[in-house]
């Protein structure tokens, strides 16, 4: 007992142990970021987060996620997270986050990411960093909402007029995807569209080659040579020199990019492929956060990087990641096949970022794209979307649509060789 009561008293005296010495008293400890001016910023008043509220909506063949953070001055910013396949497990973490920001300034958009981020026990995955970006996009609408101004004048103000678009085809036979190519052009006055390649498991690699190369030939034919064409492969490679042949194959009909060529762990097998191709290169959607983008980068293992807003860390990051790229000439074409709402905040990044390129883009014209939001921004007829100029994200979500959509379990299909092992499709 003499020796703890020796001890506790060393601490209670040393230098700097002020705020242990207050909380041994039963007084609260100051610790992490403190209001300035009494909370307010600028000439907008004190703002507290008193509540985060989420939304699970059916959209077809998968759901997408909400989030609304409320206020203590009655303002709420929303944000859209990236639909996992485990929803609910999504819902459940940003719901755990709630308990760590309700009292907190939701404008200290750094601090609180910080606060998610690293107060998480290791590096999260697509479940926890889509609940962290869900939340961030929230916390920029609520930043531009308090200050009066869209978000895109918080990051650095506009660097273009419109935002360039594209959509991917449709078509199960070249003769199919260069009809539905034409009518995306002729409907939207698209500049560029995307396509998928044929490479089913179970297929002859000599055979998936030539019919892929027999869709690329037949949609370039249908539009002519201006129209960009991005091909996606969608990761359904492992093998550098697949992929390299497929490359070599399409060179003659001047493709925008290869997206995802191969899987996206390896960064040295990218590098090896960029060196062995003349087509340029894009992926990025599976990686997270700065520091999977960083090794990716920093080779200029590809010309186009393609984080998803929704799962690499939020509006933030994604700067971040661009201002790196932009140091290695490689420009951003984000990754955006979530619901209106991650169009409308891709779009605030778009309008800010110099070498962003195009947007990934669904047209809202069907049900439930449509519905979900009050005003969803829609294509212009020259293949471009208007950039938002009210405060926050200058949209709004149509709360009382919302429940004609409930959400249903749904993982991505399983995909079987003709010997029975798994691939990625």
């Amino acid at each position: 007992m003499k020796r703890r009561h020796f001890l506790t008293q060393l601490l209670l005296t040393a230098p700097g142990t002020a705020t242990l010495a207050a909380q041994t008293q039963g007084k609260p400890r100051q610790e992490g970021l403190q209001p300035l001016d009494g909370g307010r910023i600028g000439n907008a008043g004190p703002l507290k987060i008193t509540d985060i509220k989420t939304f699970l909506v059916g959209a077809g063949g998968r759901n997408w996620v909400y989030v609304k953070v409320l206020t203590d001055q009655g303002i709420y910013g929303l944000g859209e997270a990236y639909s996992a396949g485990p929803d609910e497990a999504t819902i459940k973490v940003i719901e755990d986050f709630k308990l760590w920001l309700v009292g907190q300034d939701p404008r200290n958009v750094q601090y609180l990411f910080d606060l998610m981020y690293n107060t998480t026990r290791f590096p999260g995955g697509l479940v926890i960093n889509a609940a962290i970006s869900g939340i961030e996009h929230a916390l920029w609408d609520l930043a531009g909402k308090s200050a009066g101004v869209p978000v895109w004048a918080l990051l650095g103000g506009r660097v273009r007029n419109k935002i360039r678009a594209y959509q991917s085809i449709g078509g199960s036979s070249p003769q199919e995807a260069a009809e539905s190519a034409r009518r995306l052009v002729e409907k939207y006055g698209y500049t560029a569209i995307k396509m998928g390649i044929m490479a089913p498991g179970d297929m002859p690699q000599n055979q998936a080659l030539r019919l892929s190369v027999e869709r690329v030939r037949a949609v370039r034919e249908a539009l002519g040579p201006d129209v960009d064409i991005g091909v996606d492969v969608h990761t359904k490679f492992v093998e550098v020199e697949r992929a390299m042949r497929l490359a070599h194959a399409l060179e003659p009909y001047q493709v925008m990019w290869l997206e995802e060529p191969i899987r996206p762990e390896n960064f040295a097998a990218m590098k090896k492929l960029s060196e062995h191709v003349r087509i340029p290169l894009a992926s990025g959607e599976a990686n997270y956060m700065i520091h999977e983008f960083r090794p990716l980068i920093e080779a200029q293992a590809v010309d186009f990087v393609q984080p998803d807003i929704c799962c690499c860390g939020g509006v933030w990051t994604m700067k971040k990641i661009a201002a790196m790229a932009e140091a290695q000439y490689i420009r951003v074409a984000p990754h955006n096949p979530m619901s209106p709402l991650a169009t409308a905040v891709n779009v605030h990044f778009a309008a800010s970022t110099p070498n962003f390129h195009i947007l990934e883009y669904h047209a809202p014209d069907t049900s439930p794209w449509s519905d979900v939001l009050k005003e969803p921004l829609m294509v212009q007829k020259d293949g471009y979307l208007p950039i938002p100029n009210k405060p926050g994200w200058g949209v709004e979500l149509n709360e009382e649509a919302l429940k004609r959509f409930p959400p249903k379990p749904w993982r991505r299909g399983t995909n079987f060789r003709a010997d029975g092992s798994i691939y990625f499709q």
